[in-house]
C-alpha cells in the first residue's frame, strides 16, 4: 500500500465547513436585524407604513440580485481567500451604518429628540418627510450590506467544491447552508432584547461587528487544499476522488477553463439553476423578513415579548434540525442506490418540494377558533416545515453547480442563480407590502378564500408559497433532464 492510503487522513475539510456556518449564520443575522425591529421600534420613530417596510425590503432584494450577478465573478477572480474576506467586511460595515439612520434622520428634519420624532402627528407632512427621508437613508445601508452579503454564497460554494467531493457537497452545503437557520434562530431571542436594553441602533452594530471577528479568522484558518498545512495526502486524495490523476494527489488542482461571463448564459444548466432560485427564494426572504410582523399583526405578539421571540425561535428550531438531513437525502442515494450525484439531488429535491404545501394551511389554523393550543402555534409550525424544505431545497440546488460546472466557473453561475433569486425576492416583498397595506384599508371589502382585509391578503401570499417548488422542480427536470456536465474544449 502506498503512504496515501495507509495514512489517517485529517479532517480539516469540517473546520473549513464550521467557518462557512459562522459565516452565513452571521450573514443571516445581519439581514434579520431590520425585520425584527420595524414594526416595534423603528416604525414609531419614523411613521413607517407596510408598504415602507416592503419598499425597503424589496430594493435590498433587487439590489442584492444585480450585485450577486457579478458577485461570483469577482470571487472567481479574486480567489476565495481574498474575496470571501472583503464580503464579509463590505457587508459588516454596512450593517453597522443601519445605527445612524435615526441620528442622520434628525439632523435633516431639524428634530432633537426620539420623543419629539414618534410625537410628530401620524399622516401629517412632516410625518411623511420623516418616513421619505429615513427610508432613503436605510435604502443607502441596505445598498451596502447587498453588496457584501452578495459574495457569501458564491464563496461558500466555491469553497465547497474545493473542500468535498460530489457526493458529499450537499450534506457540507447543509451543514454551512444552516447558518442561515441558526442566524434566524438566534435572531429572535438575542436582537429584540438588545433593541429593549440599549436601543435598535446598538443591535445593529454589536450583530454587526460579529463579521469582523469571523475575519480575523479566516486570514489564519483557509488556504486551498493542496497548499494547507493542516491537509494530508489522504486527505486530499479523499477531496479529489471525482478527479482523474496520476498517484500525487496535488496534481488534481486544475479548476478547470474559464468559461465567459456571456457564455455561461448559452447553457440549459445555467438556465436550469437561474429558473430554480427565482422560484423559491422569494419564499424563504418571505419568511425571513414577514414572520415577525406577521405574528404582530395577526395574533399581537410583538417581536419583543416573551412569546413573539419563543414563536420565531421555534419556528427556525424546526426549520433547522429538519434541513440538515436534506443534505444527506442525496448522500444516501448515491451511495446506497447507485445513483449519479445529479439523479440523487434532484430526486431530493422533488421529495423537498412538497414541503412548502404546508403554507395552505398555514392561515386556516391561524384562524381556528376552536383550536386546543393558542392559534399562532399552527403557522410557526407548518412555516417551519416549510422552511426546512426550503433550505433541504436550497442546499440540493446549489450542489448541482458543482455537478455539472468547473471549479474555475462555480462562484459564477452561483452569483448569477443568486441574482435570480433576489429578483424573485424582490418581487415577492414589494408585492406583499403593496398588498399587505391595500389589504388593511379596504379592510372588509378585500376577501379571499373566504378571508378578509389583512387575512385575505396573508393568504394569497402563502398559496404562492405553497407551489412555488414545484412548479420550479417541473421546469429544471425539463430543461436538464439528467446529468450532463458541461465541456468546455
Amino acid at each position: 500500500m502506498s503512504a496515501v492510503q495507509t495514512s489517517k487522513m485529517t479532517n480539516y475539510r469540517w473546520i473549513i465547513c464550521a467557518m462557512l456556518f459562522f459565516a452565513t449564520t452571521v450573514n443571516y443575522m445581519d439581514r434579520q436585524v431590520l425585520s425584527l425591529t420595524w414594526k416595534d421600534f423603528i416604525a414609531p420613530e419614523f411613521h413607517w407604513s407596510d408598504a415602507d417596510y416592503g419598499h425597503i425590503t424589496s430594493v435590498f432584494s433587487i439590489l442584492y440580485a444585480v450585485f450577486c450577478l457579478f458577485a461570483g465573478k469577482f470571487i472567481d477572480w479574486m480567489g476565495t481567500k481574498k474575496g470571501y474576506l472583503w464580503a464579509i467586511f463590505v457587508w459588516s460595515l454596512g450593517a453597522c451604518m443601519h445605527a445612524a439612520c435615526g441620528w442622520v434622520t434628525m439632523e435633516i428634519e431639524g428634530i432633537d429628540s426620539i420623543a419629539a420624532l414618534k410625537a410628530v402627528e401620524a399622516g401629517s407632512m412632516t410625518a411623511l418627510s420623516i418616513a421619505t427621508v429615513s427610508v432613503w437613508l436605510f435604502l443607502f445601508c441596505r445598498s451596502i450590506l447587498a453588496l457584501g452579503e452578495s459574495g457569501n454564497f458564491p464563496a461558500a460554494i466555491k469553497v465547497t467544491a474545493e473542500y468535498f467531493p460530489k457526493k458529499d457537497r450537499a450534506f457540507a452545503t447543509s451543514l454551512f447552508n444552516a447558518g442561515a437557520s441558526v442566524g434566524a434562530l438566534a435572531a429572535p431571542v438575542s436582537i429584540p432584547p438588545l433593541a429593549e436594553l440599549f436601543g435598535w441602533e446598538m443591535a445593529f452594530i454589536i450583530i454587526g461587528v460579529l463579521g469582523f471577528v469571523w475575519m480575523g479568522l479566516w486570514v489564519f484558518i483557509y488556504d486551498k487544499p493542496h497548499k494547507s498545512k493542516h491537509v494530508n495526502a489522504a486527505e486530499l486524495t479523499y477531496i479529489n476522488q471525482d478527479v482523474e490523476t496520476d498517484d500525487d494527489p496535488k496534481n488534481a488542482n486544475d479548476e478547470g477553463p474559464a468559461i465567459g461571463f456571456l457564455k455561461c448564459f448559452t447553457f440549459k444548466q445555467t438556465w436550469s439553476f437561474i429558473v430554480g432560485k427565482f422560484m423559491t427564494d422569494g419564499v424563504w426572504w418571505f419568511y425571513l423578513f414577514w414572520a415577525p410582523a406577521y405574528f404582530s399583526d395577526q395574533f399581537g405578539y410583538k417581536s419583543s415579548s416573551g412569546m413573539g421571540q419563543l414563536l420565531i425561535f421555534v419556528l427556525y428550531l424546526i426549520v433547522t434540525v429538519v434541513s440538515i438531513f436534506g443534505g444527506y437525502l442525496p448522500k444516501l442515494f448515491v451511495e446506497k442506490r447507485g445513483m449519479n450525484p445529479y439523479a440523487g439531488r434532484m430526486l431530493a429535491m422533488l421529495i423537498f418540494a412538497f414541503f412548502p404545501l404546508f403554507a395552505l394551511f398555514a392561515q386556516p389554523l391561524a384562524m381556528w377558533q376552536e383550536s386546543p393550543i393558542d392559534p399562532a402555534w399552527w403557522p410557526a409550525l407548518i412555516i417551519g416545515l416549510a422552511g426546512a424544505g426550503h433550505q433541504a431545497w436550497s442546499a440540493n440546488i446549489f450542489s448541482t453547480v458543482g455537478d455539472m460546472f468547473p471549479k474555475s466557473t462555480i462562484a459564477t453561475i452561483t452569483g448569477i442563480g443568486a441574482m435570480a433569486g433576489g429578483l424573485g425576492s424582490m418581487l415577492i416583498n414589494w408585492t406583499s407590502g403593496e398588498l399587505f397595506t391595500y389589504a388593511e384599508g379596504q379592510g372588509a371589502a378585500f376577501t379571499f378564500l373566504g378571508y378578509e382585509a389583512k387575512p385575505a391578503a396573508y393568504m394569497i401570499v402563502f398559496c404562492f408559497c405553497a407551489v412555488a417548488y414545484l412548479i420550479g422542480w417541473l421546469i429544471m427536470k425539463t430543461l436538464v433532464p439528467k446529468y450532463k456536465p458541461i465541456v468546455v474544449e
